[in-house]
This record gives C-alpha cells, structure tokens and sequence, in this order.
C-alpha cells in the first residue's frame, strides 16, 4: 500500500500536465454517431454518450433514457476504439479509466485494486451484463460519414464468478468460438468475436 502511495504522489504533477494537455478531438455530433457504433441498431439513438474536450477530458455529450452508456474514441490512443454497456458496468468502467489516468495501462495493477474495490463493496458487479466494443485503425474512419473500414467487433458478456465449468467454455482464445476469461473473478467474461 505505501508503494502505492508513493507512486501516485510521485506521478501526480505528470498527471495534472498530461489532463490539460490539448487533444485533436472531433465535434460532439461526430464522437456520438462513432461512438454508438458497437451498440445493436435499437440502442443507438436512445443510449448516453460520453466524449472528450480539447482538454482531454472526458465528459457527458448526450444524455439517453436506455440504460446504455457508449464510450467515443478517445484522441490519445493510437487506434480506435469505441464501447457501449449497459449502465449497471459504469462503476467498474469508471474505476478502471480513473486507474489507467493515474498509473498508465497496467492490466495487472488495474485488475488488482479493482478486487480490493469489489470486495469492499465500492464497486457493485451486475449479476450479468454486456459490453459491445469496434475496433480499427485510425486511417479507416471517416468521422464525416461515421462509417469504418474493416472494423473489428467484439462483445463481451460479464457473468460474475463463472468458470469454465458452469458455462462450458474453454479459457482459449480460439477465433471463431466464444471463450472465458478470469473463470471465477468477479468481472469474469465471456469473450465473443462478431
């Protein structure tokens, strides 16, 4: 816990730098009809959207009534990406870009203190839920037309504690098949490639 505290106060000034750092971002229309790409046709128009400023910060764009909360690309990263889940994930989502902020992509330390606010009971995991993901490469997305080139789906369904037992799945990564990842963890998940 002190190694935790001593590395964020120590990467505190490079955090407050990196947030108000500009960022190329697109206009809200544009991040918004991107960003509900993931999601089934019937969720897009009615779903909560949350995008960048040129500040880099991320905010709320549009406020739906659906329950289902699409995440827009963020300007940072080198590919993109986009999600959409349902409301009941935000904690956890929110909890996972607050700890990437602080201390960089580290999937391990993420996981870690995500446990520790699960078993707190910060973090409150739904009994089920999914998240719909788009991936690309930058150049394939034309913003204008919020279409993509060649983009790569990939669904996520979270079953709280599964294992490979209980659902019958392999924990391989096998194209083509649904997998499980972290059988038994609270934000245990099946994997499915569309």
């Amino acid at each position: 816990m002190k190694y935790l505290i001593a590395l964020a106060a120590g990467l505190a000034p490079a955090i407050a730098a990196a947030q108000t750092e500009r960022v190329d971002v697109l206009p809200p229309a544009q991040q918004i009809a991107l960003a509900v790409l993931p999601a089934p046709q019937g969720f897009r128009e009615a779903s909560t959207v949350l995008g960048y400023r040129p500040d880099g910060q991320l905010v709320r764009l549009r406020v739906g009534d659906n329950g289902i909360i699409c995440l827009a690309d963020d300007p940072k990263e080198p590919r993109f990406h986009a999600a959409c889940y349902h409301q009941s994930l935000e904690p956890f989502m929110a909890r996972g870009r607050e700890i990437r902020a602080r201390y960089g992509n580290k999937r391990e330390l993420t996981d870690s203190l995500r446990l520790i606010d699960i078993r707190a009971g910060r973090i409150r995991m739904p009994a089920h839920a999914v998240l719909y993901q788009i991936f690309a490469a930058s150049d394939s997305v034309d913003a204008a037309t919020a279409t993509i080139r060649s983009p790569s789906y990939l669904d996520v369904v979270y079953m709280p504690g599964a294992t490979t037992k209980s659902t019958g799945l392999t924990t391989d990564a096998l194209r083509g098949t649904p997998w499980l990842m972290y059988p038994g963890k609270p934000w245990a998940h099946i994997m499915i490639v569309r």
